[in-house]
């Protein structure tokens, strides 16, 4: 016979608890072994009790659902966590999964619909209420921003060479000599190293350069 899924309850109202213990309590293969109140109590009692399974409330004083989770998964890495809220807010979901949540319902779910998220997460197989996973869905399907190239990209192999010596502090001429070209030439490429920086003098072309890391 095959020993049952231990689960911990955490929440801090008494009567959900309640509920929740005498529902479970009538399933095959469940086994309530523990109810916290608060998120410390939680990890304290799961230390105590090593739950399979533990349903975490989100909303409660002091320590969280998100950060009881991420603390109780840090020292329990094999207990899965089954959120039970009433919040299905974007504020709510993403931070607790990414706090290592495995499945995420509502405690508007029936008591067979809990009781079979029990038993699926200890196979290994996470249950997202309905409308999570469609948030989740289109969380992914938005095209990620592409980031911006720096300014410097447009600049060309010589402009580069005239921009370095520029925030190394060269003069003109001093660039010129070193580069083998006239000063009117340099004189050219700080103008159009200014348009395509989208800077108006020498000081802010030198800033940018040593913040890009170009003047070393």
């Amino acid at each position: 016979m095959e020993a049952p899924i231990k689960v911990l309850l955490v929440d801090d109202h008494e009567m959900v608890r309640i509920g929740l213990a005498a529902v479970l309590d009538t399933e095959d293969g469940i086994e309530v072994v523990g109810e916290a109140s608060n998120g410390p109590e939680g990890i304290r009692l799961a230390t105590a009790y090593k739950p399979d399974i533990v349903l975490m409330d989100l909303v409660m004083e002091g320590m969280d659902g998100v950060e009881t989770t991420a603390k109780l998964l840090e020292q329990h890495p094999d207990c899965k966590v089954i959120v039970l809220t009433s919040f299905i807010d974007d504020s709510k979901i993403y931070p607790v999964i990414e706090a290592g949540a495995f499945s995420y319902l509502l405690k508007t779910s029936r008591a067979n619909e809990i009781a079979e998220a029990i038993r699926a997460a200890a196979r290994g197989q996470s249950v997202l209420e309905a409308q999570v996973a469609a948030k989740m869905m289109n969380r992914f399907r938005q095209p990620k921003q592409q980031e911006k190239a720096p300014l410097h990209d447009d600049l060309t192999e010589r402009e580069m060479d005239v921009l370095k010596r520029l925030a190394q502090g060269k003069s003109n001429q001093e660039i010129a000599d070193e580069l083998f070209i006239g000063v009117k030439t340099v004189k050219f490429h700080i103008t159009n190293i200014f348009n395509k920086l989208d800077v108006d003098d020498r000081t802010q072309a030198a800033i940018y350069a040593h913040k890009q890391g170009i003047a070393e």
